[in-house]
């Protein structure tokens, strides 16, 4: 059986994986002969990033999800240290990442390389904490949490409503970032160019 929490993770996992995919895309295009489209959509991306993932999922992870696995499956103990650690040094990283788009942006193309590094790290790093919660944390949450555990968590993360993973209506007040996403980001979360 899977868990409401568990198929929200899951979800919100994939929309994740799919912006990260297509912010690499981006960078593999470039601007082109669009600079402004490329640069807003990029900034609206990195800000998506740090409004939903980094600022909802990620907090309830670290508050709600990982103390309970760490107490019944010790042996989760290190990656659920380094999936804390990942979350911490995430939200600092999409804050730098925003900065050093700005500076590129606004200075120029000297400014291009420090991005286009730090953002193909920040891609791989991401990806790579997903892959440790999926393959570790999540299967030993199914063996070991509790059906009063899992009522917690399902109604925890059901308060997370994240509009891109297509399961639920769009938040007005974010309206105008998710058109912007859809429409300009390309595919595969976007309707733009690849």
């Amino acid at each position: 059986m899977l868990h409401e929490s568990l198929r929200i993770i899951q979800d919100e996992h994939e929309t994740l994986s799919a912006m990260l995919r297509s912010i690499g895309l981006m960078l593999d295009r470039g601007p082109v002969n669009e600079p402004e489209g490329f640069f807003n959509v990029l900034r609206a991306m990195l800000f998506y990033i740090d409004e939903f993932p980094e600022r909802l999922h990620h907090t309830k992870e670290t508050e709600l999800l990982f103390p309970r696995v760490a107490r019944l499956a010790p042996d989760t103990t290190r990656a659920i240290a380094q999936l804390n650690t990942d979350h911490a040094r995430g939200e600092a990283a999409v804050r730098e990442l925003q900065h050093l788009l700005l500076a590129w942006e606004l200075i120029g193309e000297t400014r291009r390389a420090a991005f286009e590094i730090a953002a193909k790290a920040y891609l791989a790093f991401y990806l790579e904490h997903m892959r440790l919660e999926e393959t570790e944390i999540l299967p030993a949450a199914q063996k070991v949490l509790s059906a009063a555990d899992w009522a917690e968590l399902d109604a925890a993360f059901a308060s997370n409503c994240d509009p891109l993973t297509g399961k639920y209506p769009r938040d007005p007040v974010y309206d105008r970032l998710f058109s912007r996403i859809v429409s300009e980001a390309p595919a595969p979360i976007g309707l733009g160019h690849s």
